[in-house]
């Protein structure tokens, strides 16, 4: 119950206390009427009941005072009486009501104030996660991450790219069912596995997403996620191989040097997070100077009304005009106006060959 109510039930009261003939007396028992609704407007449920029951105890006395108990004013005595014992209870029940909101109001401000402070941290760990990629020899790699619009600023999509002991560049792209904390927890629990097991074993991206599924199966993280794993492997020839494995996850898309879009189409494996025995497979392209590929999740082909394929075909045109362009500036222009404005968490990693 709010002030604004209790503004009326206080007249109400006062109304209730005093008549038109009412003496010196019984105006003070009116305004003693309102002294349990004041005091549950700013006091405590005992101050409440302390107050009610002194402004009754004293509208008593002072009926005696004002002679109001003779037969010809007993009964109107009695109803102002009433009206106090009514306004008394009618403070109580507010006063209980305000002090519960007041709790609840305290209890949500606490949750909220520790919200932030967990999307403050979850942000700021997916902020050092996301870092620049690495400067590799005869590669050009950019990066590009935008948060979808309507949740808070993490999630659980991430890029990652980092070079093996063999060579090789290991590039990944993934996506974590959710929009909240927990997803970037577990992102940046997949990010370090997979960085684990790709640095200390000896395979391809199908063997090493066949690993992380494991292993986060054994460390029960009870969550899917799509990932695309790739390894770029330069060769003797000046030519480079580009093979990768895909759980769940968009094609990849290669834009060759002469402005030739083509998705990377295969068979896709399954997610991770449903059983660590799927089967899953490599597949192999080769890149020369000036190809690129692009990695990225699903937020940068969604669109309301349409369907993924739809979307696919969508960033194969807009890719089409973009192949000669500055790898940076592609991803500019590639992500030019969706900051802010998209459905869901956007990730991109491009790499070229340098020509």
């Amino acid at each position: 119950m709010s002030r604004r109510h209790l503004l009326p039930l206080g007249v109400l009261a006062l109304c209730t206390a005093v008549d038109l003939a009412a003496g010196p007396g019984q105006v003070l028992i009116g305004l003693l009427a309102m002294a349990p609704l004041v005091a549950a407007v700013v006091l405590g449920r005992g101050a409440t009941i302390g107050y009610g029951l002194a402004a009754f105890a004293l509208a008593v006395l002072l009926g005696f005072y004002d002679r109001q108990y003779t037969d010809a004013a007993v009964l109107g005595q009695s109803f102002r009486l009433l009206g106090m014992v009514v306004s008394g209870v009618i403070a109580v029940l507010a006063c209980t009501l305000r002090l519960r909101r007041e709790a609840v109001i305290a209890r949500l401000s606490t949750e909220a104030a520790t919200s932030r402070a967990a999307v403050q941290l979850a942000a700021s760990l997916q902020r050092s996660l996301l870092t620049e990629p690495p400067v590799v020899p005869g590669l050009e790699m950019a990066v590009r991450y935008l948060p979808a619009m309507q949740h808070a600023q993490v999630g659980g999509d991430w890029y990652d790219a980092f070079p093996l002991a063999d060579g090789t560049t290991m590039l990944v792209i993934g996506d974590v069912a959710g929009h909240d904390v927990a997803a970037a927890a577990t992102m940046a629990q997949a990010r370090g596995v997979l960085r684990g097991i790709a640095s200390t074993m000896t395979g391809s991206p199908a063997a090493v997403l066949s690993a992380l599924d494991r292993a986060l199966l054994q460390l029960r993280v009870e969550t899917l996620m799509t990932v695309a794993a790739a390894t770029v492997r330069p060769g003797a020839d000046g030519g480079t191989t580009f093979t990768w494995s895909n759980a769940g996850h968009p094609p990849p898309v290669l834009v060759r040097a002469d402005g030739s879009v083509s998705v990377l189409r295969t068979p896709t494996d399954l997610l991770l997070g449903i059983t660590g025995t799927a089967r899953r497979a490599d597949h192999s392209t080769h890149l020369s100077p000036g190809d690129t590929v692009l990695l990225y999740t699903d937020g940068l082909v969604e669109r309301r009304g349409s369907t993924l394929d739809e979307g696919t075909d969508w960033l194969v045109e807009a890719l089409t005009p973009l192949a000669g362009r500055p790898l940076e500036e592609l991803c500019d222009v590639l992500l030019e106006g969706m900051a802010g404005a998209v459905p869901d968490d956007v990730a991109v990693l491009a790499v070229r060959v340098r020509a």
